[in-house]
C-alpha cells in the first residue's frame, strides 16, 4: 500500500496526497487515505503557494462545467471576452487565462484553439477537484506557467465501484445530463465512464438589442479511462471525445424567430479529440525512487462562419503531441531531486475567408509547426515542517525560438504552526498563436491586424502569508498575499490606438501586473462558515507608446461567502456575494460609441440543497441583483459594419437565472 500511494503521487501530481515534494498538497505517507471532502482548504505544506478546490467546494453552485467552479472562490475569475460568441477566459493575478497553465492531472491540456471555449468543455461532475497554484510553479511541468497553474483532477476508476447520475435545468432554456460509472475487472484492472450531454436550445434577447445573449449549444462529451496496479507499477491511461455546434446572432426580438433579412450569424463547429498514458515503476525502495513516462495527443478541429459563409469564415486544424520521462529520488530524508525530459510538438493548419481591406496576417502555407524540447532538475531541501526550500531550472530548445532557459524558485518558511510565509520567483514563456487563440474576435467589424510575434516572456515573484489563529474552539484562517508579474515581451491586444482596428503586436514599452489579496474563513458556529476576500488590481500596459491601465478589468473585487449544513447533514445552505469594481474602457474615439470608464457592479448566488440517501435536490439562483451590461455590442442595429464590436465586455450580458438540479448516487 505505501508504495502504491507513492507511485500514484508521481502519477497524478498535485492530487490530495503526492509523493511530490514540490506538490501543492503535499501530506506525511499515508497507510491508509480517506478524503473528505472540504470547502476552499489552503495546505501549509509545500513550498508552492496554491489551494484545492475540491468537491465540497464545487457543489456550493450549479457548477455545470469548468468555467463555472470559481464562484465562491475569490482567486481566480472567469469572464465572457464577447457578448456574441460565448467564449470565455479565466484571469489569475488579473491577467488573462492565456499566461495561466492549464492542466489535467499534471498534462498540458487545452491549448491555443481550444483555449477560447475550453472552460465549457469539462464538466462539473468530472472533477474531483480543482488545485490552483499562482506565481511561477514547478518547472518539472514546462515552461509555460506566468501567473500559475490550474490543475484539474478527474474521477478517478480506481475509487470504489459505483454510479453517479446528474441532471440540471434553468431558466435561460438550458439542459444538462451527466453520468458516471466505475467498475473493476480483478487482476489489477479498474476503469470508468463519464459522460455528458449539454443544450441550450432558447433565443434569449433580454436586452432587445437584437441579439441573442447567450448562444445556443449542443454538446456531447464522453471519456473513458483506466488504471491497473500490480507491484510496482501502475498504469493509468484514457481517451476523451467532444463534439459542440455553437450558434447564435441576430434575433428578431418581437417574435424570438431568426426571420429578419439578411440576418448576421455565428456558428462554431468543434470537434475535439485527446488520449493519455502513464506508466510508473518504483525501482529503489530505500530512496524512494521512482521513474515515470507520461504521454498525452490531442486533435482539435474547428470551423467558425461570422455573418454568413461567403463573408468572414475561419477553421483550424490543431494536433499536440506530449511526453514526459521523470526521474525522482530522496536523499536522507531532507534531500529530494527530480529530473526529467519533455518533448512538444504542436501543429496548426489555419485558413481564413475575410471581406477586402480586412486586415489579417495570412496564416502559413503548410501550417504553422513547433518541437520544442526540454530538460530539468529540481531540488528539495525540507527541514522539518520548518523550512523548504526548492530551486528548479530547465532548458528547452524550440524550432521557432531557439534556446531559452527557466528557472525558478520557492521557499516556504513556517516557524510556528500557527504561521507560514512562501517567497516565490521564477520566468515563464509562452509562444502565442494570436489568430487561434482569439479566433472568436472575428466577430467583431473592426479590422484585425496581426504583426509577427515574438515568444512571451515574462518574470514572476511572489511573496504570501498564512496565519491560524485559535478563536474560541474555532480556527481563523487569514491569508495575504502579493503578486508582481513584469513582463519582457508579449503579444499586446491593443483595442485602445485606433478604434477602427484589433491590433495585436509585439510590447514596445513596459507591462506588469500587481496584486495584492487579503481573504480570512472562519467557522463562526458548528456546521456555518463565513469567508470574506478583498483583491486589488494594478495592471498597466503600453498602447501606442503610452502606458496605460488595462482595459476591461476591474480595479478591484471583493467577496464574500457564507455556507450552513445542518447536524444530519441533510440540508446545505449558500450565498455568495461579489463585488467587482469599476474600470477603463478602451479609447472610444471621436464616435464616442461608448463610454470611457465603467462602474462597479455586484451579484448574488444562492443555493439551497437538500440530501437523502441515494440522490440531492438543489435549487438555487446566479446574478440576482440582475445586473447586466447595458451597450454590450457596440452599433448591434448595423453588424455588416465596420463599427460593430461585440468584445466590449466587462460584466454578465444576461441577467437573473434559476436553477433546479438533482444528483443521484447508487
Amino acid at each position: 500500500m505505501k508504495r502504491k500511494i507513492l507511485l500514484a503521487g508521481l502519477l497524478l501530481p498535485f492530487v490530495t496526497v503526492s509523493a511530490q515534494n514540490d506538490s501543492i498538497f503535499k501530506e506525511h505517507e499515508l497507510h491508509e487515505v480517506h478524503v473528505t471532502s472540504k470547502s476552499n482548504n489552503r495546505r501549509m505544506a509545500g513550498a508552492v503557494n496554491g489551494t484545492r478546490i475540491g468537491q465540497g467546494e464545487l457543489v456550493r453552485a450549479a457548477c455545470c462545467n469548468l468555467g463555472e467552479s470559481f464562484t465562491t472562490n475569490p482567486t481566480v475569475d472567469v469572464a465572457y471576452t464577447d457578448a456574441a460568441t460565448g467564449a470565455r477566459q479565466i484571469k489569475l493575478l488579473g491577467l488573462s487565462g492565456t499566461y495561466v497553465q492549464m492542466m489535467v492531472e499534471g498534462m498540458p491540456a487545452f491549448r491555443g484553439a481550444a483555449q477560447p471555449y475550453s472552460l465549457g468543455y469539462v464538466p462539473g461532475p468530472w472533477m474531483k477537484g480543482i488545485n490552483v497554484s499562482k506565481g511561477s510553479a514547478s518547472v518539472k511541468h514546462g515552461y509555460e506557467s506566468i501567473t500559475g497553474q490550474i490543475d484539474i483532477d478527474y474521477l478517478k476508476p480506481e475509487e470504489p465501484a459505483a454510479v453517479n447520475a446528474n441532471v440540471y435545468g434553468d431558466t435561460q432554456s438550458r439542459m444538462e445530463a451527466n453520468f458516471d460509472t466505475n467498475f473493476h475487472l480483478g487482476k489489477g484492472w479498474s476503469g470508468n465512464f463519464l459522460g455528458h450531454y449539454e443544450n441550450r436550445w432558447g433565443e434569449h434577447d433580454s436586452n432587445h438589442d437584437g441579439f441573442q445573449d447567450m448562444p445556443k449549444i449542443e454538446q456531447y462529451n464522453i471519456t473513458n479511462r483506466w488504471h491497473y496496479a500490480e507491484h510496482d507499477y501502475i498504469f493509468h491511461g484514457g481517451w476523451q471525445v467532444l463534439t459542440e455546434d455553437r450558434n447564435s446572432g441576430q434575433v428578431d426580438h418581437t417574435t424570438g424567430d431568426n426571420n429578419i433579412e439578411n440576418p448576421f450569424e455565428i456558428g462554431i463547429k468543434t470537434n475535439r479529440y485527446e488520449a493519455f498514458m502513464k506508466h510508473a515503476f518504483y525501482i529503489d525502495h530505500e530512496h524512494e525512487a521512482n521513474i515515470a513516462l507520461i504521454t498525452n495527443a490531442s486533435l482539435h478541429q474547428q470551423k467558425a462562419v461570422f455573418g454568413n459563409e461567403n463573408y468572414k469564415w475561419y477553421t483550424v486544424n490543431e494536433k499536440n503531441i506530449n511526453a514526459q520521462l521523470v526521474y525522482e529520488a530522496k536523499f536522507a530524508h531532507v534531500h529530494s531531486l527530480s529530473t526529467g525530459l519533455s518533448i512538444n510538438h504542436d501543429y496548426f493548419k489555419e485558413r481564413s475567408l475575410h471581406p477586402d481591406g480586412y486586415i489579417l496576417r495570412t496564416p502559413t502555407e503548410g501550417g504553422e509547426k513547433e518541437t520544442t524540447s526540454g530538460a530539468y532538475a529540481q531540488y528539495t531541501y525540507n527541514y522539518g515542517h520548518q523550512l523548504t526550500l526548492m530551486a528548479g531550472l530547465r532548458y528547452d530548445y524550440s524550432s521557432l525560438h531557439g534556446g531559452f532557459v527557466t528557472p525558478r524558485a520557492h521557499i516556504k518558511y513556517q516557524p510556528w504552526d500557527v504561521l507560514s510565509v512562501r517567497l516565490s520567483a521564477g520566468k515563464g514563456y509562452r509562444t502565442v498563436h494570436a489568430l487561434a487563440e482569439n479566433s472568436n474576435l472575428l466577430a467583431a467589424g473592426r479590422l484585425l491586424q496581426i504583426q509577427d510575434l515574438k515568444q512571451e516572456e515574462a518574470w514572476n515573484y511572489g511573496a504570501s502569508l498564512a496565519l491560524n489563529i485559535p478563536i474560541g474552539h474555532e480556527t481563523l484562517k487569514v491569508n495575504a498575499e502579493y503578486y508582481y508579474t513584469d513582463f519582457v515581451n508579449q503579444a499586446v491586444l491593443d483595442f485602445d490606438t485606433d478604434p477602427s482596428k484589433i491590433m495585436i503586436y509585439n510590447l514596445d514599452g513596459d507591462s506588469y501586473s500587481r496584486v495584492f489579496q487579503i481573504d480570512a474563513t472562519y467557522p463562526l458556529f458548528k456546521g456555518f462558515t463565513l469567508t470574506a476576500a478583498y483583491r486589488k488590481n494594478i495592471i498597466k500596459c503600453t498602447y501606442g507608446g503610452v502606458l496605460k491601465e488595462k482595459p476591461l478589468t476591474s480595479s478591484y473585487k471583493s467577496l464574500a461567502t457564507a455556507s450552513y449544513k445542518t447536524n444530519d447533514d441533510k440540508w446545505q445552505f449558500d450565498v455568495t456575494y461579489q463585488m467587482n469594481g469599476g474600470g477603463r474602457m478602451p479609447n472610444p474615439g471621436e464616435a464616442k460609441l461608448w463610454e470611457e470608464r465603467y462602474d462597479g457592479f455586484g451579484q448574488l448566488m444562492a443555493q439551497v440543497t437538500r440530501k437523502f440517501k441515494h440522490f440531492e435536490v438543489y435549487i438555487g439562483g446566479e446574478n440576482l441583483t440582475d445586473f447586466s451590461q447595458k451597450n454590450a455590442i457596440i452599433s448591434a442595429n448595423d453588424p455588416w459594419s465596420a463599427s460593430f464590436d461585440p468584445t466590449m465586455v466587462y460584466g454578465p450580458i444576461d441577467g437573473a437565472m434559476a436553477y433546479l438540479g438533482i444528483r443521484m448516487s447508487f
